[in-house]
């Protein structure tokens, strides 16, 4: 892997430490807005921070994006140095964190900024293949180009248990959520051409949803690459998620399963019991 190349992202992409470590990924956190105190995602606050303080007040957290100081400053550490980068955001139609750090980048050479139009490990498993790509010799140039063959192909979904955040959060109505708790339904989000939306909505009980969930998702796994899947889970019972894995491991002969925990930006919007199957498909996926 060259020296002289950094992959970056911001802190949404969830990477566990293991992965940041064996691929050498710098980190630009968030900000997290709790009670009258500003915290920094993944530094001096936990998502179960956020759920203890939920439970205690009602209350949730405001997220804040990089802004283009913060921006500048993270990419000059290694321009300075004469390194180049490559950066992540989260997409640009969730956060203004991506248009703040192509500013930052207007004003340094070499510095390369990714819209991942996804977010949480979606983007994740652009910056793994990025790492691949710079490990493998290819040139910035060359990662860059054959990125924006992959962004279209990151099929990237959360079957969520409750529909609370969303709706304290704005997105989702009051009616929409009481009708998903009469019905005990588990909906299905879905990123689609950088947007969440609402793909199937299941119902039962959440740890038989999932199962059905992952079979469907999956399916016959033809049009899946299987270099690589992410299950990513906020606050889910640990039995649960790692049946859950194991179920992937038998739905598909994945080379790598890699089992993370959504970090305290995807948290403050989604709540505990959130779990997603996020991998790259062959083809770009049709946006409806």
């Amino acid at each position: 892997m060259s020296n002289n190349v950094i992959i970056s992202s911001d802190s949404t992409t969830d990477l566990s430490a293991e992965l940041k470590e064996r691929y050498n990924i710098a980190t630009l956190p968030l900000g997290i807005n709790l009670g009258d105190k500003i915290y920094v995602d993944g530094v001096d606050i936990t998502p179960d921070d956020i759920y203890e303080h939920h439970r205690k007040t009602g209350e949730l957290p405001k997220t804040s994006a990089a802004n283009l100081g913060e921006s500048l400053d993270f990419f000059k550490q290694f321009t300075d140095e004469g390194k180049k980068v490559i950066h992540f955001t989260i997409s640009s139609e969730m956060s203004s964190t991506y248009r703040n750090a192509c500013l930052a980048a207007e004003e340094l050479d070499g510095v390369y900024v990714i819209d991942s139009k996804n977010l949480s490990t979606g983007g994740g498993l652009l910056v793994v293949a990025a790492a691949e790509m710079l490990k493998d010799g290819l040139s910035c140039e060359e990662i860059v180009e054959k990125l924006n063959d992959i962004i279209p192909c990151v099929d990237a979904s959360f079957v969520i248990d409750s529909l609370e955040y969303l709706h304290k959060g704005g997105r989702c109505s009051a009616l929409a959520m009481m009708g998903a708790n009469l019905l005990k339904l588990k909906p299905c989000i879905e990123v689609k051409n950088g947007k969440m939306g609402v793909g199937k909505k299941y119902r039962g009980k959440y740890d038989e949803v999932l199962k059905q969930y992952v079979k469907e998702r999956i399916g016959d796994a033809s049009d899946i690459d299987l270099s690589r899947v992410f299950v990513t889970h906020a606050g889910c019972d640990e039995k649960l998620v790692n049946d859950i894995v194991a179920l992937v491991k038998d739905s598909a002969n994945f080379e790598e399963v890699f089992l993370t925990r959504a970090g305290c930006t995807i948290s403050s919007h989604c709540g505990a019991n959130t779990l997603g199957v996020l991998f790259i498909r062959k083809s770009p996926i049709a946006a409806e």
